[in-house]
């Protein structure tokens, strides 16, 4: 690439200045330079060039052939240096281009890709790649915008917006209470069936609190799966007693496909929901608006509610 240093650039300006000024006082006024100063740089531009691009007599400036076609060059390259600076800028502004998403992928079918469309629809000048996965991919790596995650945020660089409190609790089929009955007490699940996620640190106890008392119980039962909707299923469908995160049955306890069991009692860990961005320094605008658009959509918790919008 043919190096471009700042003299050059010095002697183009005033070349340019000279043109649209017709004279070199009027080009050092629009400069801010002396016109001697004007004059010697356009000087030192037509000997490099080995071209006469001006004429001067003592009445006027006559702009060449050469010159004209020069000077016609040079606008067309600043215009499209002006356009480049607007449209990089305007990337830290205006909600545009491709917008990469990193999601964990029951909790984004479940509560981000419903929403999606509606983002869109809101702002056409924005292209989505959302990716679903239960790994926790890095975001500068991999090149994506935005990624919510579920658990604890190891510390780094990223910046974090807390979406919710990831709350696990125990439910199960008003049929299967019917028929099993229902639990009084953590000790009372070591004598039900249980759902098992495979996936679930402490898995095969359950950890529960309540309050500061703590209880371990070694369940067992007809289901294990590291798929957290098959176990919504099957708890619906009246197998067994299952441990869920709230946004993961907040729908079926509303409809009452699902009650809660040991409502007093939770599960012994504590994690969140979290909205992340690379960083908070030049952020694109795309990410600006998403981020905020993220945090309206979750205020208040729309597992909580029965309209999705």
């Amino acid at each position: 690439m043919q190096q471009f240093d700042g003299k050059k650039l010095d002697e183009s300006v005033a070349f340019i200045a000279v043109v649209e000024g017709g004279s070199f006082i009027r080009a050092g006024e629009a400069l801010a330079r002396d016109a001697s100063i004007i004059s010697k740089r356009v000087a030192a531009l037509e000997r490099r060039l080995g071209v006469r691009l001006l004429e001067r007599t003592t009445r006027r400036i006559h702009v060449t052939e050469a010159g004209k076609r020069f000077y016609e060059q040079l606008r067309s390259a600043t215009t499209a240096i002006a356009e480049a600076e607007q449209e990089a800028s305007n990337a830290g502004t205006v909600a545009h281009g491709l917008l990469r998403l990193s999601l964990p992928g029951t909790f984004g079918r479940m509560w981000v890709a419903p929403r999606l469309p509606a983002f869109l629809r809101a702002h056409p000048g924005v292209r989505i790649e959302a990716q679903y996965s239960e790994r926790n991919l890095d975001l500068i790596e991999t090149g994506f915008d935005a990624a919510v995650r579920i658990g604890s945020l190891p510390d780094s660089t990223l910046i974090a917006r807390q979406l919710a409190h990831n709350r696990r609790i125990l439910c199960a089929a008003p049929a299967y209470l019917k028929e099993r009955g229902t639990p009084q007490s953590p000790e009372d699940l070591s004598q039900h069936a249980c759902l098992g996620f495979s996936r679930m640190a402490t898995h095969p106890a359950w950890r529960l609190r309540r309050r500061a008392e703590s209880k371990t119980v070694r369940i067992t039962g007809p289901l294990v799966a590291d798929d957290s909707s098959t176990l919504v299923a099957a708890a619906c469908a009246g197998l067994g007693v299952l441990v869920g995160v709230d946004w993961l049955v907040g729908r079926e306890l509303e409809t009452g496909e699902l009650v809660r069991v040991l409502p007093q009692w939770s599960m012994d860990e504590d994690s969140k929901i979290y909205l992340l961005r690379p960083s908070a320094r030049f952020t694109a605008g795309k990410t600006k608006v998403f981020f905020s658009w993220m945090v309206k959509q979750f205020s208040p918790l729309p597992w909580r509610e029965t309209r999705i919008g």
